[in-house]
This record gives C-alpha cells, sequence and structure tokens, in this order.
C-alpha cells in the first residue's frame, strides 16, 4: 500500500466514530471538482463510476514524470461520502506511477469509513477505487 494512504488509514483507525464521521465532512468539504481544462458536463458516459450512488466520474492523467494525477466529479449534492474519498484518494494517491495506484485495494474503503456507510454506499465507494485502479492499469 502506498505511504500516504497507509497513514491516512492509521489516522482514521485512531478516531472514534463521531470523530471519523466529522474528519470524513472535512475531507469532504476540500473536495475540488473536475477543473474544466479536464472534462465538463456533460461528463462522458465512459468516466462514470458503475453503482456509485453520487454520481461520481474519474479521470487520471499522466504527468510529465510518469506519475498520475487523479481528478473526480460528483454530481450528487449529497454525496458526502463519494466527495471524502474523493479527496482523500487524490491527496494519496495523485503523484505516484499507475503502477503503484493499481496496487491499491478495494479494502480502504472499510478501513476508512468502517460503520460509517450504507452497504450500498460502500459498493459505490468501491466502485470508485475499481475506476481508479483500471484507470491506473490503461495508464501503465
Amino acid at each position: 500500500m502506498p505511504e500516504k494512504l497507509q497513514q491516512l488509514i492509521e489516522m482514521f483507525q485512531m478516531f472514534d466514530p463521531a470523530d471519523r464521521t466529522s474528519l470524513l465532512l472535512s475531507y469532504a468539504d476540500q473536495f475540488r471538482e473536475v477543473p474544466s481544462s479536464i472534462a465538463t458536463r456533460p461528463f462522458p458516459k465512459s468516466h462514470q463510476v458503475p453503482q456509485c450512488e453520487s454520481d461520481a466520474y474519474v479521470w487520471a492523467r499522466k504527468q510529465p514524470d510518469g506519475t498520475l494525477k487523479l481528478y473526480f466529479a460528483v454530481e450528487n449534492p449529497s454525496g458526502i461520502s463519494a466527495r471524502a474519498l474523493a479527496t482523500n484518494l487524490d491527496k494519496t494517491l495523485s503523484g505516484l506511477t499507475p503502477k503503484e495506484i493499481a496496487t491499491v485495494g478495494c479494502d480502504i474503503v472499510e478501513q476508512i469509513f468502517r460503520q460509517n456507510i450504507s452497504m450500498g454506499k460502500g459498493m459505490g465507494l468501491m466502485a470508485m477505487v475499481n475506476a481508479v485502479q483500471a484507470l491506473a492499469r490503461a495508464a501503465a
């Protein structure tokens, strides 16, 4: 697991459920939408995350040094969990190589969110991780 992501998960594990929720809300507030230089509405279905209740989209752009920069859009204004995960994935995975990003597993969703999400939301968040993995594998 990439070091920054491991550190983030360890930080989340230190918090009780109420404090974890507050931390997730703060990450959701830090969410930055995909810039128009990468994608504009209506977003292409090819970048839509299947099964995501929040209507999320993911892009990965290769940087000159061979690393990837991740971008996200979350169309549902109530998509707090999706925005929080998108922020965490961007902060911990952008700047890594496609090979490093492709190794990240869906188990991070449970490690970050614990019991704070429903099964349906969890499936959508895991689909976000799968979408990031697929883009990383395609870029490798």
